[in-house]
């Protein structure tokens, strides 16, 4: 697969990327969520501009820490002010952009760094970015200016990261004095770790300490994974009226830069080293995203699950307590004595089935009423226990979700979850009215049969009904002692009563079927305190598939460049490699401003070809 293959699966990827959405505050949302950006952005300021055109020119981003001398080193390369360093920091100004007039059709439109303004003047806008055509820059070479990477303003170190993610070669500038910190070297880590291509200027170097400093710079680079990169050392010196160094101080980096535009094989070598390492290094963080992507579902199913975890057992507590006697309390078994007419309710029971018919027979009205209290003191009882019980789910599914960072997070925007619903109350005595009317619709549907009928009639259909939630009310006999005497005593009479009317194998079908209908609907209306919960994760921008396209997309890449996705071989290129600058290579640095009386300061960068890397070195004469 060529160049358009690569550019084609990277495209992909970076739809994949763009649309990922990390809603949920795990710990590591706020930082895959920067990385998907710093990704997408990478490839839409550099890489497949990049990809698009090999043989454009190749941006130099001259980066660094505050106060080492950017814009002052830029300006004297130049030979002129067109970046205005910042006296009072921070400063907060639009990055520059040099480039040869030639080349000014490679930066006026949007093919590298798109997100940026192009603007011909000044600003403090960094949506802008400051063009600059300059005739004494050589064709095939822009240089840009960027922000501190370690300033106090935020954006400003944001800016600077995405501009030297923008770099075909970083111009990393520190001085003599900050070369040890830690942020300079954060950057340098990453750019190595990703196969850059990096040049590193130490600035403002005491004469003095000439043959110390940047000795000691070169060991740490070397450390850092960056023996390879070449080391310019900048003797500290006086600048002229309009703030420009001496151009022998600046000669080595502009006579390396000069030359890496007029040689195009090195010049190619560079922007593949920095390309290949962009593209390599996206297995690691892309696989980070995905991560995170999968961790987001994670949470989103963990919290689906521990909500319907606390209304499903708030739904098993209603039905085993609807039927293990729990209900057959208080005002139930006071309206069932009354309608029954009973204190000892297993002595003669067979007799007293057959008077209680017969005596309920002689005053119909009356007993109808009776019969519906008990309903109704039954249907009271069975609302309180699913209240209590929705109360109790609530507070479980609350505390669940405290125990995790995404689902305290959802809470505290969401504060109305932490109780039930306001028509919970009501949504409950509807659902007992519902289910009750079914009971006596159970009850008069059996009963059609003449002999049935009659039966039904003389009792009443809220007295069979009342009879029947009884019967289910205690099916499992979970009380004990007195009152679980006094619970048996009134479930059997109203089985038994109930037996007499449809027979025994009707009343186990009629108690099953309204003991299941029942359960039904409480779990249906416990469902719906459910539905609070799972509409607020239905809500959150989070794509279940999203993490196996990001897989399959980088799949596509590595597929692409023929490599399987731990290896870092070049981007398809016929082009074999070669040492960025020609062994042996030598620049000299001559006399700087500020040298005591007859001493000078010379300065050299040799790229060594055993090496590999070049190094700068000063010495007193």
């Amino acid at each position: 697969m060529g160049l358009m293959d690569l550019a084609g699966a990277l495209t992909a990827l970076r739809t994949a990327l763009e649309s990922v959405r990390l809603p949920l505050g795990l710990p590591d949302q706020r930082s895959a969520d920067r990385l998907a950006h710093q990704i997408v952005a990478q490839l839409d300021d550099y890489v497949l501009p990049r990809l698009a055109d090999l043989a454009a020119p190749l941006l130099a981003v001259v980066g660094g820490s505050t106060g080492a001398g950017k814009s002052t080193l830029v300006n004297t390369m130049i030979g002129r002010v067109v970046s205005q360093p910042g006296v009072i920091r921070p400063t907060t100004r639009s990055p520059v952009l040099v480039h040869n007039p030639a080349d000014e059709h490679w930066f006026a439109d949007d093919r590298v760094l798109p997100g940026l303004i192009r603007s011909r003047v000044a600003s403090s806008d960094q949506r802008s970015l400051q063009l600059v055509a300059e005739p004494t820059l050589p064709p095939g070479l822009a240089v840009l200016d960027a922000p501190d990477i370690d300033s106090v303003v935020e954006q400003n170190r944001r800016l600077a990261a995405q501009l030297l993610d923008a770099a075909d070669l970083w111009l990393f500038v520190t001085s003599a004095a900050r070369y040890a910190d830690a942020v300079p070297w954060e950057f340098l880590q990453t750019a190595a770790e990703r196969g850059a291509s990096i040049a590193v200027v130490l600035d403002r170097v005491p004469p003095a300490a000439m043959s110390v400093v940047p000795a000691d710079l070169g060991r740490m680079m070397t450390e850092h994974g960056l023996a390879d990169a070449p080391l310019f050392a900048v003797p500290e010196t006086i600048v002229d009226d309009v703030g420009l160094l001496p151009d022998a101080a600046v000669a080595p980096i502009r006579t390396y830069l000069a030359t890496l535009a007029a040689d195009r094989e090195a010049r190619e070598q560079v922007v593949r080293r920095t390309l290949n390492g962009a593209i390599a290094s996206l297995t690691g963080r892309v696989s980070e995203v995905a991560a995170a992507v999968d961790a987001q579902v994670d949470a989103c199913r963990q919290l689906e699950a521990d909500a319907a975890r606390a209304f499903g057992e708030a739904a098993r507590q209603v039905s085993v307590q609807s039927s293990d006697g729990t209900l057959l309390r208080g005002e139930v078994l006071s309206r069932w004595h009354d309608y029954v007419g009973t204190g000892d309710l297993l002595r003669g029971l067979d007799q007293r089935v057959s008077a209680l018919r017969d005596r309920v027979t002689g005053f119909f009205n009356g007993n109808q009423q009776r019969g519906a209290q008990v309903g109704v003191a039954a249907g009271g009882g069975l609302e309180a226990l699913i209240r209590a019980e929705g109360e109790a789910a609530t507070e479980r599914a609350v505390s669940a979700w405290q125990g995790n960072p995404a689902g305290r997070e959802l809470l505290s925007r969401h504060p109305e979850l932490a109780r039930p619903s306001a028509d919970l109350e009501a949504e409950v005595a509807r659902t007992i009215r519902a289910w009750q009317t079914d009971v006596l619709d159970l009850v008069a549907g059996e009963g059609r049969g003449r002999r049935q009928a009659a039966r039904v009639a003389a009792l009443g259909v809220n007295g069979v009904g009342a009879a029947l939630m009884l019967v289910i009310f205690f099916n499992t006999g979970g009380l004990t002692g007195a009152e679980g005497g006094v619970a048996v005593g009134t479930t059997v009479l109203a089985q038994r009563l109930l037996e007499s009317v449809f027979g025994d194998e009707a009343v186990r079908r009629l108690a099953k079927q309204a003991k299941a209908d029942l359960d039904a609907r409480v779990e249906g209306l416990l469902a719906g305190e459910l539905v609070r919960f799972t509409r607020v994760l239905g809500q959150l921008p989070i794509d279940r598939a999203q993490a196996e396209r990001i897989r399959q997309a980088m799949h596509s890449v590595h597929r692409a460049r023929g490599v399987p996705p731990a290896g870092y071989p070049a981007v398809p290129s016929e082009t074999p490699e070669t040492a960025v600058l020609p062994a042996g290579r030598r620049f000299e640095l001559l006399p700087a401003n500020g040298a005591e009386s007859g001493e000078v300061y010379e300065a050299e960068l040799v790229y060594d070809e055993d090496s590999g890397r070049g190094v700068s070195h000063g010495q007193t004469r």
